[in-house]
């Protein structure tokens, strides 16, 4: 097998290197409209900051959204437009960036989300909804798992796409850049790991992402059952990894229901 390939995106959706730029286009043209409080600082480090967008009166919550990038890439400023579905059903969103790897390693940035949802959940009263793509997918998993840096409450938690064993990482070429060993690859895959008492958390992927994405989504529903969370898998057809977090978006789309659904 070769795994460099299996976490390959780009090379195998049409037009992938053209995403980023769109993404970014999007989240401009979206903050220029939206209330927003940009650069809430959370941590010390010159990543340590969250976008606040606000909805038309008093917030029903807030909906911390984590983005992707495999720990190495982005940061917030490329999916504000993301936040437009929860907006338009009056809860709050804030989207933390944090440090990269290889400057960070991934089990700092594990604590620096922790912080960064301590932080916002202590400032903005109110019901806690957590979401991540990709890399974000398995931070925004990690908070819910027994030990997590983080000092609260989640209501509940949507994976989509997340990475939830790290170890086939280690065989692959991010390896060196994520500074990733064995025990840092087990210590922090929450598929390894336990959930928090009354986990509720529905993993999210599309069918045509690729199979080593439809397989990590369909593990931790899997082990997460049988360790008494509330889990929930969907495999959304016609989607990709890039395109996926399109329906965040949209505040009619099924994944913005079932993000906002008791």
């Amino acid at each position: 097998m070769n795994w460099d390939e299996a976490y390959s995106n780009s090379a195998f959706i049409p037009g992938g290197d053209s995403f980023p730029t769109r993404w970014t286009a999007a989240a401009a043209a979206f903050r220029a409209q939206a209330d927003a409080r940009l650069d809430q600082r959370y941590g010390p480090g010159e990543r340590e900051v969250y976008d606040l967008f606000l909805p038309k009166g008093p917030p029903r919550g807030t909906v911390i959204f984590i983005h992707g990038g495999y720990w190495l890439a982005f940061d917030k400023s490329s999916w504000s437009h993301l936040a437009a579905g929860p907006l338009a059903h009056g809860w709050a969103v804030a989207m933390p960036s944090y440090t990269l790897a290889p400057e960070a390693r991934i089990g700092e940035i594990v604590r620096q989300i922790g912080h960064a949802v301590t932080t916002i959940a202590a400032a903005h009263p109110g019901e806690l909804r957590l979401s991540g793509h990709s890399a974000g997918g398995h931070l925004a998993t990690r908070m819910s798992c027994i030990g997590a840096p983080f000092t609260g409450r989640i209501a509940k938690t949507l994976s989509i796409s997340g990475l939830h064993d790290l170890r086939p990482l280690l065989r692959t070429s991010m390896k060196a850049e994520l500074r990733l060993d064995e025990a840092e690859a087990a210590a922090e895959s929450p598929a390894l790991l336990e959930p928090r008492d009354g986990t509720v958390i529905t993993c999210w992927a599309g069918a045509d992402e690729r199979p080593e994405f439809v397989r990590q989504t369909e593990l931790l529903t899997n082990i997460w059952t049988g360790l008494g969370a509330r889990t929930k898998q969907v495999i959304a057809p016609g989607r990709h990894h890039f395109d996926v977090i399109d329906e965040l978006a949209n505040p009619d789309s099924p994944m913005v229901a079932e993000l906002l659904a008791p």
